[in-house]
């Protein structure tokens, strides 16, 4: 009997042996603990789902997660297959243990230590392969949707004659074929080798035969079709020289084949195939002859010949070639790079039209009368009058505005406009139940005119209050969407929310949300999953969650856009609009592609950031740093500030990404014709398009190959000379006239110099109206003659005595100087530079507009005339205008709207006009006989005979007005003071009476 006392035995036992209830605890908290780790995984699982559905984009989520699946799945398996098949097949042509040398004897107790878990390490080495080859196929479900989808660009590449659809949806997954190819060849080998090793196979170190027949020829298959694999490699490559990237120093960035990939490259790489394809041939013929000599005679070919034809053959002809004459010898392929960028970056029809910089018109009193309406000044700069609004118009602490405002259009007018949202750091109260369900949501828009402010320099509402009200028409004024409000909340349930009264007055009191927005949380499965996916546990909890609760997340307009639309590209400024009753988030959305063959790259990143990015959180740059050489603007989303619908809208119904994410997700973009009038009117240009295609027109205006790769005229986009970061001059929104045109029109504009220059090299604009017929057209006016540029006229500005005593002014009370936007506006020849100056008290809370410099250059200045190139500071834009023209206080005569081309109303200013018309056709017949572009040599021919003929009528006109009995009087003279018109008689056209 054994001892069940106080022996050794007894107790060593009970104690070292669990009871079978531990046993059993413990076996239930190891479930609990995989139950709870599975359960945190499917956690952000189904919180996905759930709010996807909520926003009925289910579709996108289930193709997209569907597809990711299907990746894992087929190439998780096939690695598997590739590795453990080999693995399997390389012990099955093991030899018998009797052959083995004493090399292979030593490796004896390793096998017999894997021999009872042998099914076991092949079940684990291909799973593991599996598992990583499966996740990194998934990351590829854009390239695998973007292939099966594909629709053709009707674009044909100049090198090889394929569609551009080729290189954007195919190459891309043909590389990402063989790229996995690659590594399971070499995974398969090396488990292959390994194998063959550990069983006898091969032997490293041991006299006699390497290897035996079997490992021989198993080996060499697998290395043949490595080899194989490396032809289709080099057979790719030749088609992935027309979208290759390198370094040329004429352009910097380059895309496509230039005459060494042509002529060197391209041949060497077809050598290369043939040569790849013998070799793997050798390498398969081991089967039959068990010997290394042949394949590793041709793979040795195949090096050298990559080194040799590859390598060294391309440097000689770049050397020898192409350097002694590479201008000749490059100008072809410059040419395909040129036409091949404009059109990716929808640049094609962009021509650069002369602008001479001279004024043509020479009265003083007709200018100033053009110059109200040649634009709409816009006084209110929305990077500088947030703190203005913020300081009227937040009206509590937790309301802010964000720092830059937007510019939009009401009843034609230039407005500045910014939402009321929630500042959770702005609540008296911070905690969990005030942060996520007391304050959650903003409450109505402020605007104010952009073109004047009242006569203490604050802005001019024309939207105010709290509630808002005012020119805008009746809207939802809630906020529960938009760019400030980044944190979850939770609405709808026993928690009240603070509101407003919106029959008037500022009166407190609670509501509840009453939307289908959100995630419905009455489910205590989804308030578990939340709980865990937010790591938040009260959310599982909390008595303030009950029947009716919704969870509101993913609220910034940008992040809504993206999760329904991960394909597309989000411009970096979202605006809000009064549309049909309720306020809309307006975001631009673009389809991208690195794939267009010969068209120059670019990171959207940095193209995109200017003064405003680098300094304004808010209004941020395109986020993707990936280089991409095609862009469009073929969405326009809205996301609803009250409910955070989503919608997507066709906006390019030619762009063939788009329609080939549209087959991918069917369903999810609606057409363009479902665009109401009411959204129309205040959609916009989007200005990260527009910057991005400034940039490439810096280099791309050029279209000669010649002038192009001398860069003689490139251009640069200035510095912003109202702030010393060194950052890009934005873009502004100003309604204005072109040349040519008869009215104004809502545009973005922008400015450049020469490179290395800082005079003004040439004035870009682009009708940025959705409802216009000409929407989208750019204008590009290159200046001929020597105009300062912003920065000079800054320069100029900050020199001026009226300016040293207004900042002394300032200084002496305590108050600093702000410089709004420099706005540049083309006026008969010359240009006209306008720009807000703002004052602010160091202890004042907002700036307010209390200066306005006006500049008018014209590089025709006539020695001693102060009318042109002068710059004034005067407390009103109407003083500053009055002043650059040398007009005094009084009204001046005004033109008539019409075609500002048209002849003007009198004899002498149309003889003037037809005379510049006719200088300018004159010049531009040279500048086209230079080029040989005998097409403008002709239309300069045209419009020269044409200024000709209005010329010879000018003057006949003249002669017949000039009186009999009196003498004509000289061009540009005026009637001697006191003269006046007989009775009856008007004054003619830019005549000015006595006194003014």
């Amino acid at each position: 009997m054994p001892d069940r006392g106080g022996g050794p035995t007894g107790p060593r036992m009970r104690v070292g042996r669990p009871s079978r209830r531990a046993r059993t605890l413990l076996m239930t908290l190891g479930v609990l603990a995989v139950l709870a780790m599975l359960f945190v995984m499917f956690a952000g699982f189904w919180t996905d789902w759930l709010w996807y559905r909520s926003v009925d984009y289910s579709s996108v989520f289930t193709t997209t997660l569907l597809t990711k699946i299907g990746l894992f799945a087929v190439f998780g398996l096939l690695m598997a297959l590739a590795v453990g098949l080999n693995m399997w097949l390389a012990y099955r042509l093991r030899p018998p243990l009797s052959a083995m040398s004493l090399e292979q004897q030593s490796l004896d107790r390793y096998r017999m230590g894997l021999a009872p878990y042998r099914k076991w390490v092949l079940l684990a080495i291909t799973a593991l392969v599996g598992l990583i080859a499966g996740a990194s196929a998934s990351g590829q479900w854009r390239t695998w949707l973007m292939w099966v989808n594909g629709v053709p660009f009707g674009q044909k590449d100049p090198q090889f004659g394929l569609d551009v659809a080729f290189y954007a949806f195919d190459l891309p997954w043909y590389r990402f074929l063989l790229g996995f190819g690659f590594a399971a060849a070499v995974l398969a080998l090396v488990a292959a080798a390994l194998t063959h090793y550990l069983y006898g196979g091969l032997r490293v170190t041991s006299p006699g035969a390497r290897a035996t027949g079997a490992a021989t020829g198993h080996l060499s298959v697998l290395l043949g079709v490595f080899v194989a694999l490396k032809a289709v490699a080099y057979w790719l490559d030749r088609y992935g020289l027309a979208v290759k990237s390198s370094d040329f120093k004429a352009t910097g960035n380059w895309t496509g084949l230039r005459y060494v990939d042509a002529n060197a490259y391209l041949p060497a790489k077809t050598i290369l195939f043939c040569i790849a394809v013998i070799c793997a041939v050798l390498f398969f013929a081991t089967l039959w002859r068990r010997t290394w000599q042949l394949p590793v005679i041709g793979f040795g070919l195949m090096v050298l010949s990559a080194v040799l034809i590859g390598g060294l053959y391309p440097a000689i002809v770049q050397k020898f070639q192409v350097q002694p004459n590479e201008q000749a010898k490059e100008a072809p392929y410059i040419a395909k790079n040129i036409a091949a960028t404009r059109e990716a970056y929808d640049i094609a029809d962009t021509k650069a039209e002369n602008y001479s910089g001279k004024s043509t018109v020479k009265d003083k009193s007709v200018l100033r009368a053009n110059s109200d309406s040649a634009a709409s000044y816009r006084l209110l700069d929305p990077n500088i009058v947030s703190p203005t609004f913020q300081q009227l118009e937040q009206r509590r602490k937790y309301y802010q505005f964000p720092a830059t405002l937007d510019v939009d259009r009401y009843e034609g007018k230039d407005t500045v406009i910014g939402l009321r949202e929630l500042n959770i750091r702005g609540i008296p109260k911070r905690n969990w139940i005030n942060d996520h369900f007391t304050y959650t949501h903003g409450y109505g828009a402020i605007a104010a005119a952009g073109t004047s402010v009242d006569a203490n320099g604050s802005p001019v509402f024309t939207e105010s209050g709290l509630p808002s009200s005012g020119d805008l028409p009746r809207y939802e004024q809630r906020i529960y969407y938009g760019e400030k409000t980044e944190q979850y909340s939770i609405v709808g349930g026993p928690q009240k929310e603070l509101d407003y009264d919106a029959s008037g007055g500022e009166g407190e009191k609670t509501t509840s949300y009453q939307g289908k927005s959100g995630v419905d949380l009455s489910n205590g499965f989804n308030r578990a999953a939340y709980a865990v996916a937010f790591n938040e546990p009260q959310i599982l909890y909390s008595g303030a969650i009950g029947d009716g609760s919704r969870i509101l997340y993913n609220r910034t307009p940008k992040q809504r856009v993206e999760a329904v639309a991960p394909w597309l590209t989000i411009d970096g400024d979202a605006y809000p609009a009064v549309v049909d009753g309720r306020i809309q988030w307006i975001v631009d959305a673009y389809t991208t592609t690195n794939g267009y063959p010969y068209a120059s790259r670019t990171t959207l990143g940095d193209t995109t950031a200017d003064s405003l990015t680098s300094n304004n959180q808010t209004r941020a740059v395109i986020a993707q740093q990936n280089q991409v050489n095609y862009i469009r603007n073929s969405v326009k989303a809205t996301v609803d500030a009250e409910n955070g619908t989503v919608k997507l809208y066709q906006w390019d119904t030619q762009d063939p990404v788009l329609k080939t994410w549209m087959k991918a997700f069917p369903g999810t973009v609606e057409p363009k014709s479902a665009i109401g009038d009411d959204l129309k009117e205040h959609l916009r240009y989007p200005q990260d398009m527009f910057k991005v295609q400034r940039e490439l027109l810096t280099r791309y205006h050029i279209q000669n190959p010649a002038q192009f790769y001398t860069g003689s005229d490139a251009w640069q986009v200035p510095d912003d000379p109202t702030n010393k970061d060194g950052n890009a001059v934005p873009p502004y929104y100003l309604s204005l006239k072109m040349p040519g045109q008869d009215k104004q029109q809502f545009s973005l504009t922008t400015t450049f110099t020469p490179s290395g220059r800082p005079n003004l090299g040439a004035f870009m604009s682009v009708d940025a109206d959705a409802g216009s017929k000409d929407y989208g057209k750019i204008r590009l006016l290159r200046v001929t003659s020597d105009v300062p540029g912003p920065a000079q006229v800054q320069s100029k500005l900050n020199s001026l005595p009226s300016v040293a005593q207004f900042v002394r002014d300032l200084r002496g009370a305590d108050s600093d100087i702000q410089y709004g936007n420099l706005l540049t506006v083309p006026l008969d020849g010359g240009f006209l530079y306008v720009e807000p100056v703002y004052a602010q008290g160091r202890n004042a809370l907002y700036p307010l507009l209390k200066k306005v410099a006006v500049s008018y250059v014209d590089a025709d200045q006539p020695k001693g005339d102060t009318t042109k190139d002068t710059t004034v500071f005067e407390d009103t834009l109407a003083a500053g205008l009055n002043g650059v023209f040398g007009v005094d206080g009084q009204t001046p005569p005004t033109q008539p709207p019409g075609d500002t081309e048209q002849p003007p109303a009198n004899a002498q200013a149309a003889l003037q006009k037809a005379i510049a018309d006719a200088q300018k056709a004159y010049d531009d017949g040279e500048a086209a006989l230079a080029k040989q572009d005998w097409t403008a040599y002709g239309k300069s021919q045209d419009a020269l005979a044409d200024a000709l003929r209005r010329a010879a009528e000018a003057d006949a006109r003249l002669k017949a007005e000039t009186p009999a009995t009196g003498d004509k009087p000289a061009a540009g003279d005026k009637p001697a003071a006191g003269d006046k018109p007989a009775a009856g008689e008007k004054p003619a056209a830019g005549d000015k009476p006595a006194g003014d």
